[in-house]
């Protein structure tokens, strides 16, 4: 018996009320939230933070606050249709759906993953590359070797790759901790920022809806669902009920975790470049600058917590990857030919000698237009009775799931006018 089915044994054990209780029993059924975590701090997220942070200020904390309460209802409804149904929202989606609504959402949703992979192997590249000294064609293979490597561990079953994921995670999050040590934070302004909503100007906008595209996943809320739906199958009500209350806790302790990651990031670049280096809107320019600023230490752990996030966010997206392929048109590809193919938009950012931090920043501003797609579909399904039975999203829940989407529909709608160049008034005015 392998760790894996160990740990399913033990589940059903505490389910039927038997063996580990308190922490413990916890500990049994984390894993798939803290998995899609890492999607919420991976190498697009530092991009956009350290633009937000440094040329902005503590500003926009208040939308890396508001994104993560977002991911948090979407993340939690995603895992709910795997536990309730036994299949994943891509599935779902082809069982429900229109047929040409479905190869849409397909097409749109492999773009995205595209978008994502490019952001989290790119970073991971850089990472390596600025820490050892190596060039990026180098870093890119390094970091191509060891996503792969972590992808092999799927095989042993769900328990390994989960730790993997959570070390990674633990590395990006001491990282952070630390430099919160390191740089000069004004907390008053911190904490006021993270509550008081406002945008500078028309060019915050387009950070925010980048770190809105970078905080909210569209692959994360495929993959949950998918990790949910095997991981421990019951056959009564009772259980899954028992199931969702963990997987929504999981969900409310790990996207806090990510998000107060996220915050780190804004307030690190804040305190490090907004006075005097606001044009800092690059990875290897902030690297670069803090090393100066607050030293060396503080700059090898930037890049530290980067490659982790990097490494361990692309072996994340190739599984989401896997999951909206098969769910929507039934294709299954060989794990290797999948890390290939989603590897050929960052060799050819590098090969044409584009600037890698802006192409993780568009990535970013990709993901946040195909992001209302699931997020529809969820509030389609997870309000249907034939399909959730009594797990059916109540009202309310209906109702702030559908006004998220509206918020990330406002903010993509902004941000396409202002690139037809239309003035907006109360931004213009700001």
């Amino acid at each position: 018996m392998n760790y894996s089915d160990q740990t399913e044994l033990r589940i059903r054990q505490a389910l039927a009320g038997r063996g580990a209780s308190g922490l413990r029993t916890a500990l049994l059924f984390a894993g798939p939230a803290v998995v899609v975590s890492i999607a919420y701090m991976d190498p697009g997220n530092f991009a956009t933070n350290i633009q937000a942070g440094a040329k902005y200020g503590y500003s926009l904390l208040w939308v890396v606050v508001l994104a993560n309460v977002i991911a948090m209802l979407f993340q939690s409804l995603s895992a709910k249709v795997g536990i309730v149904t036994g299949r994943n929202l891509a599935e779902l989606s082809r069982a429900h759906f229109p047929r040409p609504i479905v190869l849409a959402m397909w097409v749109v949703s492999e773009i995205a993953a595209m978008a994502t992979d490019l952001a989290e192997f790119l970073g991971g590249a850089i990472g390596l590359s600025l820490l050892f000294s190596m060039p990026l064609l180098y870093g890119m293979i390094v970091t191509a070797i060891a996503t792969y490597a972590i992808l092999m561990f799927d095989s042993r079953g769900f328990r390994p790759l989960e730790l993997i994921i959570g070390g990674l995670i633990g590395v990006v999050t001491l990282s952070y901790l630390i430099e919160l040590f390191i740089a000069p934070i004004n907390w008053g302004l911190a904490g006021l920022h993270s509550v008081v909503p406002q945008f500078d100007d028309a060019g915050a906008v387009t950070v925010a809806v980048g770190i809105v595209g970078a905080t909210v996943m569209p692959h994360a809320i495929y993959l949950h669902s998918s990790l949910t739906q095997t991981r421990t199958i019951v056959d009564n009500d009772v259980d899954r009920a028992k199931l969702v209350r963990f997987s929504n806790l999981e969900c409310i302790i790990a996207l806090t975790i990510a998000g107060l990651v996220n915050m780190a990031m804004v307030m690190m670049a804040s305190g490090a470049f907004h006075d005097g280096h606001r044009d800092v809107a690059e990875i290897e320019t902030a690297y670069h600058t803090l090393t100066p600023l607050l030293g060396v230490g503080a700059a090898s752990i930037f890049l530290i917590s980067l490659m982790a996030s990097g490494i361990s966010s692309s072996a994340v997206g190739t599984m989401a990857g896997q999951v909206i392929m098969q769910g929507f048109v039934g294709f299954r590809i060989p794990v290797w030919l999948r890390r290939l193919v989603t590897m050929i938009p960052a060799f050819v950012v590098v090969g044409l000698g584009m600037n890698s931090t802006n192409a993780l920043f568009w990535s970013q501003i990709v993901l946040s237009f195909a992001l209302p797609i699931p997020m529809i579909a969820l509030v389609i399904l997870t309000r249907r009775v034939d399909i959730m039975g009594k797990f059916v999203s109540g009202p309310k829940t209906q109702i702030i799931a559908m006004v998220a989407s509206f918020v990330v529909l406002v903010l993509n709608t902004v941000l396409l006018l202002q690139s037809f160049g239309v003035n907006i008034p109360l931004l213009a005015s700001s």
